[in-house]
């Protein structure tokens, strides 16, 4: 027993993610490791929990990225006058599959999810041994892990995205022309073949390229998002701890943390991600002619534009990320890590 509650400098080395950060001292005095790296884990627990996590926390929350969407791409206040006007209508027109338009291709975002993990554990770890702060290694991995996301996630986010907005002109007299491939959508009509259709179509008018449409713009919105999400999560994570009696759950503070960090990051970079959401769906040809356009459009409120519904969805996308993927690192924790785990 006596090696199983060693507390040796030795045993905490590979603790540390820089500044002190990776030690805490729990109540009874005891230190515990307080960031989980990568080379702890045991990877064939982690990975399918992750993926049987995300799926799951898509599932609960997908219908306030179609309403997000719908409140982006929509010409002023034309359709939707905010995020609740917006849910009861698309509920009392469709139902509630029509809260989860575009869901299935969307889901693909799983396996990037995987890539995008392994790719932020992955440069922290790098980065680690180079003796970088746990800051810095949150930012940098969040940076690098978004732009390999992004690569695989776009194609997918812009039949997804399509799809979500298919009907919209139907609850109101939009000005936007919010179905510009031409999709056909009457009840009934298979999600599946829907996402066919506008799969084909895109190939048909743009060819492979057009899948990659708003590519740059997602880079921009949320390279730094990620980096920014991360860094700030640490941050407040670290504040956090250092206000928060020793008794309160580990776990509740990273949760908040997250919460914190996205609140902090939707506020930073929502116009980027309306410019990203109209250059995918209404097709405009750069960054600069959708800025314009929007800039006509909303003046200053092109900064709020969809900010209520993003905030929410920010917020309960965070804690609930936070919540699966720090209670998973914990489950697939070596053995010999486990004493040192505080939930």
């Amino acid at each position: 027993m006596a090696e199983s509650t060693s507390t040796s400098p030795s045993r905490l080395a590979v603790a540390p993610t820089g500044g002190g950060a990776g030690v805490g001292v729990a109540p009874d005095g005891s230190p515990y490791i307080r960031t989980i790296e990568w080379d702890m884990m045991n990877k064939t627990k982690f990975f399918p929990l992750s993926m049987l996590s995300s799926f799951s926390v898509r599932c609960c929350l997908f219908p306030l990225t179609v309403i997000k969407t719908q409140l982006q791409v929509q010409h002023k206040s034309d359709v939707y006058k905010g995020m609740v006007d917006c849910a009861m209508k698309i509920y009392r027109s469709e139902g509630v599959p029509g809260l989860y338009r575009g869901f299935w291709i969307s889901s693909v975002q799983i396996v990037s999810g995987v890539f995008y993990i392994s790719t932020y554990e992955g440069v922290r770890h790098v980065l680690n041994d180079m003796g970088a702060g746990h800051r810095m290694k949150a930012l940098a991995g969040g940076g690098c892990a978004s732009l390999v996301g992004q690569t695989i996630i776009v194609p997918f986010d812009v039949i997804s995205q399509h799809a979500m907005v298919l009907g919209m002109s139907a609850h109101a007299g939009s000005k936007g022309d919010i179905n510009p491939l031409g999709i056909k959508s009457w009840p009934g009509r298979s999600r599946l073949h829907i996402s066919m259709d506008i799969g084909r179509e895109i190939m048909r008018r743009d060819g492979f390229r057009g899948f990659y449409r708003g590519y740059t713009a997602s880079l921009m919105a949320y390279v730094p998002n990620s980096a920014m999400w991360w860094a700030f999560y640490h941050l407040y994570q670290d504040e956090l701890f250092r206000i928060c009696p020793v008794w309160v759950s580990h776990l509740f503070i990273q949760c908040v943390a997250g919460s914190l960090g996205g609140f902090t990051t939707t506020i930073l970079t929502n116009p980027l991600d309306i410019v990203r959401a109209r250059l995918q769906v209404h097709r405009l040809d750069s960054m600069s002619v959708a800025f314009r356009e929007l800039w006509q459009e909303e003046k200053l409120n092109c900064f709020f534009k969809g900010l209520s519904a993003r905030l929410v969805q920010s917020a309960a996308f965070s804690f609930s990320i936070i919540l699966g993927y720090e209670t998973i690192k914990r489950i697939a924790v070596d053995e010999q890590y486990k004493h040192q785990i505080r939930w």
